[in-house]
């Protein structure tokens, strides 16, 4: 075994032993799925972070960089501002709602399981993209730097992420993500200073991209342009990476985590910061890729940034690919735990009346079986844009994230208009996106018909055509008027004081109630 392999092999081991060390305390349902409200600033600013800086974070980030140049790199902006977001005006709602999924905030509000259970898919088409994608990243890089068959490397990841998310909750994967999240960006900014001194400084860099550009017929202005990428790209990345997040019912187990509720504003801005800076690493390893190696696209950039940390040495090889799978695990372990606590909370019939122990029975068989079934499919999927099917993934919680903001900031919402408004978003936005694929290809431009009329209006339209906007205006102009032409009847207002007086003061400032 060669020394990266063994940095990579120690740092998963500790991470395992890790895993194994939180499982030695019996745990109560509370503590797995909300670390038993013990939580200070610094772990639910790591923890939360960790859930945005991934594989889209790093090697996605990275790889699209190296493709289509540093527009890419506002994925960090979209970062900080999603969860600086949701820490004004969400996370405080969540916890005194008591909420661990946000589709409790419709059932509460309303009494709508439907509500509830159209929430719950939404957000789980993207979680089930993200627990997809880590074991495959993991699989990805332990099969490319130990030489075993890329099954084997899947079934490594999957293994880690379901063992450690069922052994350390919670608390767990927050306090294993201060070492991830320093790891990252420490580990990967030092490989890449490295790698620029070697390559004569930055002014090399720049000529040495420019070289490589030229090889391939590349926009250099474009490229080094951060609106090179197209303006409607840009606000599709913002609509999908920023708009969606307040419906990522991860922030609902972290908002119950906090010990007291004065540490979620401040804790969500501290993690608005650490994952605004992965990003900015990550496109600043995209250049130096492509300085060194030239051109790639998608996935395929994956070997040539292995092959960039290794080539560096094989010491802070290790280190940053070790920091990558940090950036996985960091992301992995959380949102598989969301998935658990939602699927359960949200689809188990009679699981608002299970005693504690049946409940944390419940998120762990979830979580078991949800993880395999995740790595399973990443062994066979073929991926070719890890940020480009995360972003897909975002966009199709974007319904529910307005919805679940009118409901909490304008007390004439409707239920008809939440369910319908979300319905039609997330539908609408699965429509684009599957005519978007099956009719973009050449062969269409003289196909007649309905394939040829759409293949003329996307390429009209260009990057406007992203399902973002459908999934974000649709809702926003199908809730006001359901609510005005259908309002609640008398059965939906039941708990309409109630929910609000929970809310107290956050929603007397915000909302726009009569």
């Amino acid at each position: 075994m060669n020394i990266t392999s063994t940095v990579i092999v120690l740092y998963l081991a500790t991470f395992a032993a890790f895993g194994f060390y939180l499982n030695r305390k019996k745990a109560t349902a509370s503590d797995w799925a909300i670390g038993g409200s013990s939580l200070g600033i610094l772990m639910i600013g790591a923890g939360a972070a960790g859930t945005r800086i991934g594989g889209a974070g790093t090697y996605g980030v990275a790889g699209d960089v190296v493709a289509e140049g540093i527009g890419h790199m506002w994925y960090g902006i979209n970062s900080f501002a999603a969860l600086f977001l949701v820490g004004l005006f969400f996370v405080i709602p969540y916890r005194r709602l008591g909420v661990v999924s946000v589709g409790q905030v419709f059932d509460y509000r309303f009494g709508s399981y439907r509500c509830q259970w159209l929430t719950s898919l939404c957000v789980q088409a993207e979680y089930l993209v993200v627990n997809i994608i880590e074991p495959y990243i993991i699989g990805s890089i332990v099969s490319g730097v130990t030489g075993i068959p890329f099954p084997i490397g899947v079934a490594i990841g999957g293994l880690l992420i379901i063992s450690f998310t069922v052994s350390g909750g919670l608390k767990g994967t927050a306090i294993a993500n201060i070492v991830h999240c320093s790891v990252i960006i420490f580990g990967l900014l030092l490989v890449g200073l490295v790698v620029m001194n070697d390559l004569g400084g930055w002014g090399s860099v720049v000529q040495l991209t420019s070289e490589q550009m030229s090889k391939v017929n590349v926009d250099e202005t474009a490229w080094w342009s951060f609106t090179g990428i197209g303006i409607a790209t840009i606000i599709a990345m913002f609509i999908s990476a920023t708009i969606h997040t307040p419906a990522a019912s991860v922030y609902a187990n972290y908002a119950n985590s906090a010990k007291k509720e004065d540490y979620l504003i401040p804790g969500f801005f501290l993690a608005g910061v650490i994952a605004a800076l992965m990003p900015l690493v990550a496109g600043f390893i995209g250049i130096l890729t492509m300085a060194t190696y030239g051109s790639e696209s998608g996935l395929s950039s994956y070997l040539n940034i292995a092959q960039l940390a290794i080539d560096s040495g094989p010491i802070l090889g290790g280190i940053a690919l070790a920091a990558v799978l940090a950036a996985v695990i960091s992301s992995g372990a959380p949102i598989l735990l969301a998935s658990a606590t939602m699927f359960v909370n949200d689809w188990v019939p009679g699981s608002k009346n299970f005693m504690p122990d049946q409940q944390l029975v419940a998120y762990k068989i979830v979580t078991v079986v949800y993880g395999t079934t995740a790595a399973l499919i990443a062994w066979l999927a073929n991926i070719t844009s890890v940020l480009g099917l995360v972003l897909l993934g975002f966009a199709m919680v974007v319904p529910p994230a307005v919805a679940v903001a009118f409901v909490l900031y304008w007390r004439r919402t409707s239920e008809k208009a939440a369910f319908w408004g979300m319905a039609s978003g997330f539908v609408g936005g699965a429509v684009v996106w599957l005519f978007n694929t099956l009719f973009d290809g050449a062969e269409n431009a003289t196909a007649g018909g309905f394939g040829q009329w759409w293949y003329e209006l996307i390429n009209y339209l260009g990057e406007w055509r992203d399902p973002s906007f459908v999934t974000l205006f649709v809702p926003l102009i199908v809730i006001p008027v359901f609510t005005i032409l259908f309002p609640n009847k008398a059965k939906d207002n039941h708990n309409l004081e109630g929910f609000y007086k929970k809310l107290g003061r956050i929603q007397k400032d915000f909302s726009w109630s009569n």
